[in-house]
């Protein structure tokens, strides 16, 4: 059978060939191997050299396999060690639909391409290569959509002929600390073919978009959970808080403290007075504090010496400011008048103290009556909030620095070819939607007091998906996506989650109301640093009512606890309805209201109208979600029933 020349890409991964070319022999070599060892059926058509960065090098491959103009081999080079470096099998792994089995750090097919990972070292690679190099034409024809029967019709001793193999055939070589394509056998011989897994028993699998709508499910495979059990998988899956050391500043403001937090110093350091007068010396054995004294010195609230005080003497004081040493006590201004005055008129020379019943330490604050030094000032998992006085008392003792716990950051992003920019000028198009929920929810995440980035509108691609993911992925800790989650044919982010992205969707259905196509999903993700980590993904319904509903109920908990807060729910309350609500005989429903306190202190809850989950108007003035339960009926005018607290209280 005639065909073809099969295209081959070549990717070398190397942050120092990235940066000089000439150093790159790998390359040369491999291309020299489909030369002289590839039987006349090769070309290589691209080679291209990528830094060993995850996106650099997810970028170079996907633009090869995705689209009709795909590349039918993409090998890569580099990169496939064990150093904190080494990322080639982390960029591809997620990229691959169908793995092959085996030992390899990564081999499979991306759509119609086979990608194959190669060690670094030019020997090591070549001879990789060579050992499978007979196999691949075969594999990359049936990868492509060549009718395998026809393929086949010599049998088994025909394929090993064109493949140059047989019973001596020799194994993949060794000779590398890595083993990077392993053959395996199946029903009609013993050419390699790359082959899915098996899908996990007990674990739903998403739409494969590549079959077409007709293969599609017509029947969610995500088992329906409730709130509760949705809420534990999440907090089940959240990362743990990370600690880091911050400065004591106003960017503190909503961070969680690691550790426990003692004084370094004593507050006050010194004895100060705590009313404006004068400083005086009584006690046992000493005149009454009931007389005329003359006015030797003044000790104002800053720094500085103070001569000593003797019986029989005052100092000016004022409030806030040290006690010259020797003083006792304070006399209050009012207690005191002046008798003399010096030539100019303006200071003090002879006072009267009006009363002799100033005892020692009166008016005075003593060292550490406050705070004492090595005294637990805060403790752990206490919050810095803007309206408390965690940030003054420890500035108070001198903290420069905190142990607290890294606020998550939140990627948010709308999907879907209808959308459009809600500030777009001019009037929608037939068939357009103005973005409603992107600006909705970062709004959310910020009055939450976390930071949030913008990730745009992704369209209803795979591909676009995927990028958009990716690239979110470097900057943000949580994902949170709206619409693309229901059952149609273009709702792609369960598929690429699981099958682009290597994630674990943990539930992809939610008895609620609004909500239900409600979907949550963990990630792993490799660092710049080389450090393995997990990224949230929750992808929320493209309706506006059900996006914020969920994401309340959802995401805030994911944040606070990667916050580090132990307290992770929403405010419930109680709440007196001032009208009938139906009720939904299948799902619980949260019903959005605007809860008020009336003057006798009863919280009191009116519907915002028309609950449909597309009716971006049932948001307005909303600060709570009535927990209504799934039964017939309704729950009648002046009945209390539970509400979660989205906003303040109106009237408080």
């Amino acid at each position: 059978m005639n065909h073809e020349k099969l295209r081959v890409a070549i990717l070398i991964v190397s942050d120092t060939a990235n940066k000089d070319p000439s150093t790159d022999k790998a390359g040369p070599l491999l291309t020299k191997a489909f030369a002289e060892d590839g039987d006349d059926q090769w070309i290589v058509s691209a080679q291209q050299i990528v830094p060993d960065d995850v996106l650099a090098i997810q970028r170079q491959v996907t633009g090869w396999c995705d689209g009709s103009d795909y590349i039918n081999l993409v090998i890569t080079t580099g990169g496939t060690g064990f150093t904190g470096k080494d990322h080639t099998p982390e960029a591809i792994s997620p990229l691959i639909h169908r793995h092959a089995s085996g030992l390899v750090p990564v081999a499979g097919v991306r759509n119609k391409t086979i990608i194959i990972t190669l060690p670094g070292s030019p020997k090591g690679a070549k001879e990789n290569l060579l050992s499978v190099l007979k196999q691949l034409p075969h594999a990359c024809r049936q990868a492509a959509g060549e009718d395998s029967r026809a393929a086949h019709a010599g049998g088994v001793e025909a394929l090993e002929k064109a493949a140059g193999t047989g019973k001596a055939m020799p194994s993949i070589s060794q000779s590398h600390k890595h083993v990077y394509v392993q053959r395996h056998s199946h029903h009609h011989g013993g050419h390699t073919i790359p082959r899915a897994h098996t899908t996990p028993s007990g674990r739903p699998m998403s739409n494969d978009p590549s079959s077409g709508p007709a293969q599609r499910h017509r029947e969610s495979p995500y088992p329906m959970k409730s709130v509760n059990e949705a809420l534990r998988l999440i907090l089940d899956n959240t990362p743990s808080p990370k600690p880091i050391r911050f400065p004591v500043n106003g960017t503190l403001v909503g961070h969680v403290l690691a550790e426990d937090v003692r004084a370094d110093e004593p507050v006050p350091a010194f004895r100060a007075s705590i009313v404006d007068g004068y400083a005086v010396v009584v006690g046992e054995g000493l005149p009454s504090s009931k007389g005329i004294f003359p006015v030797v010195s003044v000790s104002h609230a800053s720094p500085g010496e103070i001569p000593p005080l003797e019986a029989g003497q005052l100092a000016r004081i004022t409030t806030g400011a040290p006690l010259p040493p020797g003083a006792t006590s304070v006399a209050m201004l009012e207690d005191t008048q002046v008798l003399t005055r010096t030539e100019d008129g303006r200071e003090e020379k002879g006072v009267e103290i009006l009363t002799d019943a100033i005892k020692p330490g009166e008016n005075v604050r003593e060292i550490g009556s406050d705070v004492q030094a090595g005294e637990t000032i805060l403790k752990k998992g206490e919050e810095i909030t803007a309206t408390g006085g965690e940030l003054g008392l420890l500035a108070s003792v001198g903290k420069t620095d905190v142990l607290v716990y890294q606020t998550p950051v939140v990627g948010v992003l709308s999907t879907g070819d209808e959308i459009i920019q809600h500030d777009r000028p001019g009037p929608v198009r037939y068939g357009e939607v103005r973005d409603t929920n992107r600006p909705t929810i970062m709004a959310a995440v910020k009055g939450w007091g976390y930071e949030v980035v913008d990730l745009g509108i992704a369209k209803d691609k795979q591909t676009s998906l995927e990028q958009s993911l990716r690239s979110g992925m470097r900057s943000a800790s949580i994902i949170i996506t709206t619409g693309g989650v229901s059952m149609g044919e273009l709702d792609l982010l369960k598929p690429t989650i699981e099958r682009s992205l290597g994630g674990t969707i943990h539930f992809g259905r939610v008895a609620m109301k609004p909500g239900k196509p409600t979907t949550f999903a963990t990630v792993p993700f490799k660092s710049n640093t080389g450090a393995d980590e997990t990224r949230l993904i929750f992808s929320l319904p493209g309706n506006p009512a059900s996006a914020i509903v969920t994401s309340h109920l959802f995401v805030r908990p994911a944040l606070r606890a990667m916050s580090g807060l132990g307290k992770v729910g929403m405010e419930r309350v109680v709440v007196m309805l001032e009208h009938d609500v139906k009720l939904d005989s299948e799902r619980s429903e949260y019903h959005r209201v605007v809860v008020s306190a009336g003057r006798d202190g009863v919280l009191k809850a009116v519907s915002t109208g028309g609950q449909r989950s597309s009716r971006v108007g049932s948001l307005r003035s909303a600060n709570g979600l009535l927990c209504l339960p799934a039964r017939e009926g309704k729950v009648g005018k002046g009945e209390k029933v539970e509400a979660l607290l989205m906003g303040k209280v109106v009237g408080f």
